[in-house]
């Protein structure tokens, strides 16, 4: 669930990305763009020379693909999930109580999404976006999906968009591992605002044979 957060007031009841940008921040994103495409140019004008580096921390030089679960059924996907374990991301620095995240399928093919955590002072804090499903080739209903918690008007930009596949779900839908694709963010969310111990740990085992650095999990739901 790629989360960002802003603070707002608190709401009637118990976050991901903050849901609007701005201008400094649009800008410093097309930069470090530019300078990933630099390095990247970089890296590939050293491959044609013949000289290949393998990763600084030791990690294989490839690792397979992550595959979705497919299909998922939006209507039973729909609904509040509580956030049990994740990779520590900025989105979420500040939150250090209880997380969730509620789905919304609309009329128009996308998903609302509301994600909720709880600040170190007792406040809420809440980001509201939009989720749309990304087709796969030959996989229909696949759980492969990009989130957005920028304004609607900057839909159009790629940057905006962050994955959001669904790595494992059980048949009842009650718990599920999400991640990205780079395998830099993920969480394990469930129906239930606790977890018992087992299954988390399997999904966490799980995680870790899909090539996650799950010994930096923090776990949430505790």
């Amino acid at each position: 669930m790629p989360f960002r957060t802003h603070r707002a007031p608190p709401p009637a009841a118990f976050d991901d990305r903050a849901r609007s940008a701005s201008i400094g921040t649009l800008a410093a994103a097309f930069c470090a763009g530019g300078a990933l495409t630099l390095l990247a140019l970089s890296s590939a004008r050293t491959a044609r020379a013949g000289t290949i580096a393998g990763p600084a921390d030791g990690a294989p030089l490839m690792r397979a693909p992550l595959q979705v679960v497919a299909p998922v059924d939006l209507k039973r996907y729909a609904g509040l999930w509580h956030e049990q374990a994740r990779l520590p991301n900025r989105f979420q620095a500040r939150c250090t109580g209880p997380v969730t995240a509620e789905y919304t399928p609309l009329a128009d093919g996308t998903i609302e999404v509301r994600n909720r955590c709880i600040l170190a002072d007792g406040r809420f804090d809440e980001a509201v976006g939009s989720a749309r499903v990304v087709p796969v080739a030959g996989q229909p209903g696949a759980g492969r999906f990009e989130v957005r918690f920028a304004p609607e008007w900057l839909g159009w930009l790629p940057l905006v968009w962050g994955d959001y596949w669904i790595l494992k779900l059980d048949r009842d839908y009650q718990v599920a591992l999400v991640g990205t694709p780079n395998r830099q963010y993920l969480w394990v969310l469930s129906r239930e605002p606790r977890l018992d111990d087992a299954t988390l740990q399997a999904e966490l085992d799980y995680a870790r044979t899909l090539g996650f650095d799950v010994d930096k999990v923090e776990l949430t739901g505790r």
